[in-house]
This record gives C-alpha cells, sequence and structure tokens, in this order.
C-alpha cells in the first residue's frame, strides 16, 4: 500500500522551474526524505503534495 505518490509534477516561477517532471512513491512504513540545496523545490514539492499550491 502507498502512503505517497507524486507523478511527473512541474511548478515553476517566473520562468524558472523549480521542480520539473518529479515523480516518486512511498510505500506505507517507509522513511523518505526530500534532501537538496537551498531552492532545489524540496518546500515546494512539499506543499504541492500538501494542496497548498497548485502544480
Amino acid at each position: 500500500m502507498l502512503a505517497a505518490e507524486v507523478n511527473h509534477i512541474v511548478k515553476s516561477y517566473a520562468d524558472k522551474a523549480v521542480v520539473n517532471d518529479l515523480s516518486f512513491s512511498v510505500a506505507q512504513g517507509e522513511i523518505f526524505g526530500l534532501i537538496g540545496p537551498n531552492g532545489a523545490g524540496k518546500t515546494t514539492t512539499i506543499r504541492m503534495m500538501m494542496d497548498i499550491i497548485k502544480p
């Protein structure tokens, strides 16, 4: 069973792609982390998953 699944999401701000064609799935009970430098789109990805912002 999947706890989360993301398929081909894209987000741009002012012609700058911050998330580009991201896909992944997380199984229930699995430990998963988003890591990357500042501006890599980690927070944007979580906000899209939570439906706080639209892709």
